[in-house]
């Protein structure tokens, strides 16, 4: 009984924050008209009416503050939640108290570039005591990194609406959202031509059987495939994939000028949508950074990436390195062009 006077206690001292509405003005309004007619013509009966009317705006605060006491708050979202893109999330509400319910509860996000933005709030017209609600809703996290305060609030008009009391709750549970995948402008050319090395790459003699595509006249005669030849009335070759895979090498520069912050995150979202990309295609990835290596699929799959460009920041001095991979098509992130081309990435796809 003690710990739930105590936890009573606490949630009855947390911050509200007060709203009058439209109908607790205009009840104000008949309060103050109908007590200076009692004080005019000394009805009793209007003192009596006053008397009631205050009582009502009284109770009304208590039981409004009652229904916010004794609320906690989970948000639960997906394991993979990538910033810009809307997810379903569950939030659930449970009801503390272990005799009164809670009526018209309304949940929303604060608006905070440190939270989470619902699509819309959330209405609970009773939580009973003891008992936990659920609700699935759209959340939008507008930046990558770690999230680790999440703001919403409470709030409630009930019983009467002449007040609308909201308390501020803030999870203390952390979540990392990955850099943005949506598609970034110019960016399709690019995995057109990556595309179009990977597949001249996957041309070859080795020992499996890659497609039947007609024949070149730069070819020799000796690949050719009669059979299918005859079969289309044109000259067909077989081809075979190559037993090595082509590897994409991508470098991210965190040599960053001062005042260059907005380029930066502006890298790390496309480098987050090439690797992407890359991946849904079947690419093998290594992606490098300034003291930082992966190779996907050989050391993970491609979230390992995508949780490095969450938390990566910009590191002055870093000096360049040179490539590593001697057949990958390589593209760099840099705003310094020159300084990698020095250091060996000749031919490489420097933005």
């Amino acid at each position: 009984m003690r710990i739930r006077l105590e936890q009573l206690r606490s949630a009855l001292a947390r911050r509200i924050r007060y709203k009058v509405t439209r109908g607790g003005m205009l009840f104000t309004a008949a309060i103050l008209a109908v007590g200076f007619g009692a004080v005019i013509s000394g009805n009793n009966l209007l003192f009596l009416i006053v008397a009631a009317m205050l009582a009502t705006l009284l109770i009304s605060g208590l039981v409004s503050r009652l229904c916010l006491a004794g609320l906690e708050l989970d948000f639960v979202a997906p394991e993979h939640v990538s910033a810009g893109r809307a997810v379903p999330c569950k939030i659930y509400v449970r009801n503390q108290k272990w005799m009164m319910p809670s009526f018209s509860i309304r949940v929303e996000a604060i608006r905070d570039p440190a939270s989470p933005t619902l699509k819309s709030g959330i209405y609970f017209p009773l939580v009973a005591s003891g008992a936990t609600v659920e609700e699935t809703v759209e959340a939008r996290f507008p930046r990558r990194g770690a999230y680790r305060q999440n703001s919403f609030a409470f709030s409630t008009a009930f019983p009467f609406g002449f007040l609308e009391r909201s308390a501020r709750v803030t999870l203390g549970k952390e979540m990392l959202v990955y850099p943005s995948v949506d598609p970034q402008p110019g960016f399709d050319d690019l995995l057109a031509s990556i595309a179009g090395e990977i597949e001249t790459h996957y041309r070859g003699l080795g020992r499996d059987f890659y497609r039947i595509r007609p024949y070149d006249n730069t070819e020799s005669a000796r690949h050719v495939d009669w059979k299918a030849s005859a079969h289309v009335g044109s000259l067909q070759v077989r081809e075979f994939a190559r037993e090595q895979e082509q590897t994409v090498e991508v470098f991210l520069d965190r040599d960053i000028p001062q005042g260059r912050d907005a380029w930066f995150e502006h890298a790390v979202d496309c480098c987050a949508y090439l690797a992407w990309s890359l991946s849904l295609r079947g690419a093998s990835i290594h992606f490098r950074s300034n003291g930082f290596q992966f190779r996907q699929p050989e050391d993970g799959d491609i979230y390992s990436i995508l949780k490095f460009l969450a938390r990566v920041y910009p590191q002055g001095g870093a000096a360049p390195e040179p490539p590593l991979e001697e057949t990958s098509y390589r593209i760099v992130f840099t705003p310094h062009p020159q300084r990698y081309v020095e250091a060996g990435w000749q031919g490489a796809r420097l933005v």
